[in-house]
């Protein structure tokens, strides 16, 4: 830190310094080195402000410091008269050597803040010395900053209190706090520090100063004080005691308010929170609304945050709970309304950056609806206490859990789902079906029973069975079985295994059955939250479609087991021999010489998605870079995000994620061109006639691809299209093909994918792997230049051979297969933990899969609950931690010594080496890439 002013000591050098250096006038950045009160009755905002825990929480200025007790401090020649630590700074070589602490998150602007220091000197002092107390503020696009609090005279023996104030009146993106000032080889000694509000009613709301504790940070939450705090979003606002002629009254307290006359959706009630909430914190949102007016009965209702970052963007964060579509950070609290009940609604934020403004609002239903809120508390969130591996004693893996599954009793413990009617029947396969006999292993054939369903008249009707005391809790089992179409049916018919879970509606797998063979059905289910009931059934076809069904296979999988054999897998396909040849060492000295080997990085690419709010998070920022080798960007490529009024362009969220990838070797992928599904749309482009549709979509082809040429390694072209058809049924099936040649001709390096979800786990038969290859070739016989599939990987309970046969389908078309949006979900860590080794252990051992992205790592800024590695606020849980060990385990390290034939042999995954040799105090080093192929790669070392 080059704070030049620290070296200066009358007041008159400093505001000459002031003036020179400082880009921000006295207007913005108040500050004096005026006396004020200690601060005791306000809550410190300095973390370990007394040293009891050492240096934590502080940081030492190119010099050395420690902490000593009060009886050790007496060595130094002064006295503390309490017990007590102290901190002391010394091998000061420079007088802006100190020691400092970093407040960004806990100061807002607006607010006067007070500091008290207890500090003394030792060491080279002669006479007095001064230490002083500094700010440094770092900006975006401007010169850094520094502000002088205040300074007091120390002589040796002696302990002095440094006092002084500041206050902000904008927001840097960095502050930092710090004692400074003796001349070199002067020890500073620092008993305790506080930085408080200037705050005589200690009123932490009220003043704007960052509340610290449990305290809720909204000013008059329940309306006790009119509307004073409140304000209305492009709306009025009004308050109540009741509506509706009394029939509305107030859930809690003595009132409640309304956002009336909203001639906008965003219009709401808000209130403006700068300042009361701290960067990198998870903060907790509770809600009671509820809806009147315009004849409207049920709503959604949302909270949403409006920020303001300090290099003055705007962003609106959604409050999580329930997730937008189009935004895959943006995780909203929402709730359906009623014009009949208070409805309690509660999710979660966290903020990044530092902004210059927040504020919360409530928006949501349409015009002309009035949106009423009883109270509004936001808090710090509770910590979520961490899992405990599941209780899985006593599971019976590969043990089928349905009764008379071979039907050798007739149809004794099925019943008819409906006014159906079963029958056993002979003549089904004997065979187990491919799927699960990848599970199983050797296993005894079927009977070649069947049950067939007749007078069916609804498509949920078929056979059931409950099985709710055969099910235990976060286990995952595997479904499998034979089904075929009996009389009645015309064209393909979907077939679903399907549960019934306390009324919910749980997928087990599905298949399309066209023809009058017998097709396998496969899938997976888990439950999470003991049930009451829990039946299985099987439906699907039209009504009078008979339906026939053999060997229902439902049984716990024991995914550990097969880890061994796709580790034995893996070592075959990612890994290749090495010899290291030695030249210029003579033969005496072989059995001398140590080797030692050690990868640093695999080659495989792992990569994640990144949002531009996720890089104002230093600490997501130091995860990223130090655990991925790929970036997807989640929406800032996106047409709605780079477009989302005709001619409005936005780029520079994209350039900025871009720019953070390039600086650290981070290949990208660019998802994605254009969105197929209809709800992913803008409406601008849905309002053009044709002739204008394809006009827009060639600009948008021109100006993507032009812009970021060769930057990107990867385009999804048009993402879903087994899912959705927008451009298709507005502009012809010859789009699709036109989107691909286009994209290529612009940006020839780019490999070009598809890219659709369900594709994987047997539970969606418009995106299964036979259907995805039909769409992929039929794309190329129209001339498309796809060069790679894409699987998304949003999976539930993965099962290892479902998802393996999946790859092998798609893995006769010879091209690049990439899992572009993989997450797992499971309330419990150590289950996501073994759903996600489930994915990465398939992709890693399969010759087909070329790399895998994660769709997110951090909590609330991902598109699903429960599927996170990193908690809200940076602590690596049990899935973060079962993803570093697998990236451990795929780096290759040996030593060893030169063997007699002057070589080294070791086996390695693909990826960078450095190898170091060493013969007595002689050491050569090499680094090398290990790149794929059969034979052995020959590495030449002259020694």
């Amino acid at each position: 830190m080059k704070s030049l002013c620290a070296c200066f000591y009358t007041s008159s050098v400093f505001n000459s310094h002031w003036n020179h250096n400082h880009s921000h006038s006295q207007s913005q950045i108040m500050a004096g080195s005026i006396s004020g009160p200690s601060g005791g009755n306000a809550a410190n905002i300095l973390l370990n402000h007394d040293f009891s825990g050492g240096l934590d929480s502080w940081h030492v200025n190119c010099c050395d410091g420690y902490v000593v007790s009060a009886e050790e401090v007496s060595q130094l020649g002064i006295s503390m008269e309490t017990d007590g630590n102290c901190a002391v700074i010394t091998s000061r070589k420079e007088c802006w050597q100190g020691l400092e602490q970093d407040i960004t998150s806990r100061v807002s602007i607006g607010s006067t803040y007070i500091v008290s220091a207890l500090v003394g000197i030792s060491g080279l002092s002669q006479g007095s010395n001064d230490v002083q107390a500094t700010l440094k503020l770092e900006y975006h696009n401007s010169a850094t900053s520094y502000l002088f609090i205040g300074r007091t005279s120390v002589t040796r023996g002696n302990w002095k209190k440094l006092e002084g104030t500041f206050s902000l009146s904008t927001m840097p993106k960095r502050v930092v706090f710090y004692l400074e000032g003796p001349a070199p080889g002067v020890d500073i000694l620092i008993r305790s520090v506080e930085i408080g509000c200037s705050n005589p009613n200690n009123n932490i709301a009220r003043t704007g100063c960052v509340s610290t504790g449990e305290d809720n940070i909204i000013i008059n939450p329940q309306f006790d004080d009119g509307l004073n705090n409140w304000s209305g979003r492009g709306c009025k606002i009004a308050l109540h005691d009741s509506m509706g002629n009394g029939k509305i009254l107030p859930k809690s307290g003595k009132f409640f308010a309304s956002a009336t006359e909203r001639t906008q959706s965003w219009n709401g009630i808000q209130q403006d929170i700068t300042g009361r909430v701290q960067r990198k914190l998870a903060y907790e949102v509770t809600t009671s609304v509820r809806i009147f007016g315009n004849n409207v009965t049920t709503a959604d209702v949302r909270a949403t945050l409006y920020v303001q970052t300090s290099d003055l963007r705007d962003q609106y964060i959604g409050i999580a709970k329930l997730v937008s579509i189009l935004f895959f950070y943006t995780r909203i609290v929402c709730v359906q309304a009623t014009d009949k009940d208070w409805i309690d609604m509660q999710g979660k934020f966290l903020l990044n950056g530092s902004p210059s403004k927040v504020v919360i609002y409530l928006e949501g239903p349409l015009p002309g609806t009035d949106i009423l809120v009883n109270s509004l508390v936001v808090k710090r969130a509770p910590k979520t206490p961490p899992s405990t591996p599941p209780d899985i004693k006593g599971v019976a893996f590969g043990v089928n859990v349905i009764e008379n599954s071979n039907l050798a009793d007739g149809t004794n413990g099925w019943y008819p789902l409906g006014n159906c009617t079963l029958s056993v029947k002979t003549g089904s396969p004997h065979i187990m079906p491919p799927m699960a006999r990848d599970s199983l292993g050797p296993h005894e054939l079927l009977s070649g029973r069947y049950i067939l369903v007749t007078n069916r008249t609804q498509t949920w009707m078929g056979p059931a069975q409950t099985i709710t005391d055969k099910l235990k809790l976060f286990v995952t089992y595997q479904v499998s079985a034979w089904v075929r179409l009996g009389s009645g049916s015309s064209g393909p018919q979907n077939v679903n295994v399907a549960l019934g879970v306390d009324n919910q509606w749980v997928n087990g797998g599905q298949t399309e059955v066209s023809d009058q063979r017998w097709h396998e059905i496969g899938g997976s289910f888990r439950i999470e939250k003991q049930p009451s009931k829990v039946m299985v059934y099987i439906q699907g076809p039209a009504s009078g479609v008979d339906l026939m069904v053999a060997g229902l296979q439902i049984f716990p999988v024991d995914r550990h087991a097969r880890f061994k054999y796709l580790k034995s897998q893996t070592d075959k396909i990612r890994k290749r021999d090495v010899t290291l040849k030695f030249s210029g060492l003579d033969a005496s000295n072989y059995s001398k010489t140590s080797v030692q080997v050690r990868q640093i990085q695999n080659d495989f690419p792992v990569g994640t998605c990144i949002s531009r709010m996720n890089i104002d998070n230093e600490d997501f920022v130091d995860f990223f870079v130090k655990h991925f080798n790929w970036a997807v960007f989640g929406n800032e490529l996106k047409w709605y995000w780079t477009e989302p009024q005709q001619g409005n362009f936005n780029y520079k969220d994209a350039d900025d994620l871009l720019n953070l990838c390039q600086k650290n070797k981070i290949e990208t992928r660019g998802h994605c061109i254009f969105w197929e599904v209809d709800g992913t749309v803008q409406q601008w482009i849905k309002a053009l006639n044709k002739t204008d549709l394809m006009a827009a979509v060639q600009n948008r082809l021109n100006g993507l691809l032009t812009r970021y040429k060769g930057k990107f390694n990867h385009y999804d072209v048009n993402n879903e299209m087994l899912h959705g058809s927008f451009y298709q049924d507005r502009l012809g099936k010859d789009i699709r093909t036109n989107m691909f040649k286009t994209a290529n001709q612009l940006d020839p390096t780019a490999t070009l994918f598809v890219n659709d979800y369900h594709v994987e786990d047997g539970c969606d038969t418009r995106s299964c792997p036979e259907k995805y290859i039909e769409h992929i070739l039929d794309l190329q016989e129209q001339g498309s230049p796809v060069g790679g599939i894409g699987i998304q990987g949003h999976i539930d309970s993965p099962v290892g051979p479902i998802v393996c046969s999946s790859l092998d389908k798609l893995g006769i078309l010879g091209l690049p297969i990439w899992f572009t949006e993989l997450d797992v979900s499971s309330t419990n860590e150590y289950v996501r933990a073994d759903d996600l080794e489930v994915m990465l252990r398939e992709a890693m051992a399969h010759p087909a899969v070329e790399g895998l992205m994660l769709w997110g790592f951090w909590e609330l800024f991902m598109s699903r609950d429960n599927s996170h590695l990193v908690n809200a606020e940076g602590e690596i849980n049990e899935a973060g931690k079962r993803f570093l060990a697998l990236k451990q385990e795929w780096l290759s390290h040996s030593h060893g010594n030169v063997d007699q034939q002057g070589q080294y042999n070791f086996r390695g995954f693909h990826g960078t080496y450095k190898v170091d040799i060493v013969i007595d105090t002689k050491k050569v080093s090499k680094t090398f890439v290990l790149d794929k192929g059969d034979s052995p790669m020959v590495v030449s070392i002259d020694f």
